[in-house]
């Protein structure tokens, strides 16, 4: 079984959103902390996928709809 392009973008965009307010609650400790920059590069990561997944479905879409 196949997961929708759709489901998983919205998957990794929480989780996209999750680490970024992770990297914002780690932040006072200093910006430039290990920890910090570990969770920002991951929340890039996930809205990354999540932009990608969103743009493979309106592709899908349109190709099915140009088969009919």
């Amino acid at each position: 079984m196949r997961a929708n392009p759709i489901s998983m973008g919205i998957f990794y965009l929480i989780m996209g959103i999750l680490f970024t307010y992770l990297a914002i609650n780690s932040a006072a400790e200093g910006l430039f902390t290990f920890p910090t920059i570990l969770l920002m590069l991951i929340a890039t990561f996930d809205i990354g996928v999540a932009i990608r997944m969103f743009s493979l479905s309106k592709k899908l879409k349109k190709k099915s709809n140009d088969k009919k």
